[in-house]
């Protein structure tokens, strides 16, 4: 896990030497993976509100005392840059909604070692400020575009329909300005543009624009439905009704996109597919956010703060290594890179990424988790995009006595000794070994584990409790349970020998926390039958 801790203006880091280090050494991530692009956040506001990514009345944004400003925001790539970083990409919320965002771009123009300043936009403002951008460094462009019809554009941006006439004018100032390819972003959706897919092919005939179709993901309050997702591959077979001979290109190195042409046209399609395909194994890409937090991947919910100790004081050699430990904790992929779950990513007041978590397909859709979607095959659940916590849980189990066993437990009479204080030592030991005796359950590290095994005389029954603490990515139910079970069966195996009617029963979760949702039962069953 990432060590940096801000407090009283100290920062504690896994100390590495930055001195003499290289892209090889600062920017390389445990898996061989090496970062030479930073996509750099500049504002958390947006002017649209795309439903597939945000909620119609906004999120709540971070004050402006919390974002980086200019000096630190240049100062920090120009530090990225130092150790390999040669790609920058601007993007927000919606970037040219910042007043200053060309000064920005001339101050990043004067990083030497920097071959490519790139902007993602909605395009609204291009034709008001793209001349001024190009004067000022930007030498790459990327334009959001989900349509090319009024009514659904206003459907898709929650704003007038017109508006899209201002996003292909400055489509078509791009190409004039020179800009090539233009690359046009499109997350493609069932229902909403799929019937699209001839018009944006028609738009690469004479514009060397590469249209890129991004595979609908999951992210908190966009909505998202599995069944409006299409799948790169399906998107191919339907193109290639029109298109026979839509054939593959070769791909650049690190790209995100599989690149496909209809030859004799200018431009190009792009299919990002990271639901279906992911390609983490070739990410070179690192975020940082317009409050400073810095993030190795977009689903990885692990943020580090550079602003902070900036603004404490650190030295560029400080905060390499807390740049250096965020890179070494990349993943090897992303959470929604398992098909096996879906992953929910709640927005905190900034607007930002924040929390991964395994979830159900859909909330109209129940399903076994652990089991494989596509294969059928029982798996474990992928919990690396999830975030340490700490975690509890309380579950209980009953086991039913006849009169003879409820005398001896209650004399200490059992000839294989005390019941009670044997069936919670057995219930905390099997606590521990859960990982080893349910097949997919992970294996966690147990804080504390309390089993308590009490005899009631006049019901004839023990009640058994158990409550397991741990700060870990999943929770600790099972190991309850199976406390309880264990606990329980040991209470049966103690008082075998005198009776044959010993009944185990009601083995429940009664609550637990820590996890995306807290769950209390609406009661312990403990009322009698």
């Amino acid at each position: 896990m990432l060590l940096s801790t801000i407090c009283k203006n100290k920062w504690s880091v896994k100390s590495i030497s930055t001195k003499n280090s290289s892209l090889d050494e600062i920017l390389t991530d445990t898996f061989g993976r090496k970062h030479n692009y930073l996509r750099v956040s500049l504002t958390e506001r947006c002017n649209l509100r795309c439903e597939y990514c945000m909620p119609l009345k906004g999120t709540k944004l971070s004050e402006q005392s919390k974002l980086l400003s200019n000096n630190e925001i240049v100062r920090l790539v120009s530090l990225f840059a130092k150790y390999g970083v040669d790609k920058i990409r601007i993007t927000g919320g919606e970037p040219t909604v910042k007043k200053d965002i060309i000064q920005i771009v001339e101050s990043l123009r004067n990083i030497k070692t920097l071959k490519t300043i790139a902007m993602t936009t909605n395009g609204l403002t291009l034709t008001k400020y793209l001349v001024d951008f190009q004067r000022a460094g930007l030498n790459a462009l990327n334009v959001s575009l989900d349509t090319l019809q009024q009514n659904t554009y206003g459907k898709i941006t929650r704003r007038d329909g017109q508006l899209l006439k201002r996003v292909l004018a400055g489509i078509d100032l791009a190409l004039q300005l020179g800009f090539s390819p233009v690359k046009v972003n499109c997350v493609l959706m069932r229902g909403i543009n799929f019937d699209e897919l001839r018009d944006f092919v028609e738009m690469t005939r004479h514009r060397t624009i590469s249209y890129r179709f991004i595979e609908f993901m999951p992210f908190s309050m966009n909505d998202w439905d599995e069944k409006r997702m299409v799948p790169y591959k399906e998107a191919i077979r339907e193109i290639m009704k029109s298109y026979p001979n839509f054939e593959p290109c070769n791909n650049e190195p690190n790209s995100t996109s599989k690149m496909y042409r209809v030859p004799g046209f200018v431009g190009n399609i792009g299919f990002i597919s990271s639901m279906t395909e992911d390609y983490c194994d070739s990410c070179n890409r690192l975020r940082l956010m317009a409050d400073g937090n810095l993030k190795a991947c977009l689903f990885q919910n692990n943020e580090i703060s550079l602003r902070d100790p900036l603004r404490e004081g650190a030295s560029d050699e400080e905060l390499l290594d807390i740049i250096s430990n965020a890179v070494n904790d990349k993943k090897r992929k992303h959470a929604v890179a398992d098909r096996s779950v879906s992953v929910t990513t709640t927005v905190n007041r900034g607007g930002r990424l924040a929390r991964n978590v395994c979830t159900a397909s859909g909330d109209d859709e129940p399903r076994l988790t652990h089991v494989d979607r596509r294969s059928g095959d029982a798996r474990m659940v992928d919990v690396s995009g999830k975030r340490e916590t700490r975690r509890t849980a309380t579950a209980v189990a009953r086991v039913r006595l006849d009169a003879t066993a409820t005398r001896l437990i209650a004399e200490d009479a059992c000839n294989k000794g005390d019941v009670l204080s044997v069936a919670r030592l057995a219930g905390a030991c099997a606590a521990k070994l859960t990982w080893q005796l349910i097949p997919l359950c992970h294996q966690i590290r147990l804080d504390s584990v309390k089993v308590d095994a009490r005899l009631d005389e006049r019901g004839g029954r023990v009640r058994i409790t158990a409550t397991a603490v741990s700060t870990d990515r999943t929770g600790v139910e099972m190991e309850c349970l199976t406390a309880c079970t264990v606990a329980a069966l040991t209470v049966y195996d103690m008082c075998k020998a005198v009776s044959r009617h010993t009944v185990i029963e009601h083995v429940k979760l009664l609550s637990k926390t820590g996890g995306k949702t807290d769950y209390r039962a609406d009661d312990d069953d403990d009322d009698d039958d």
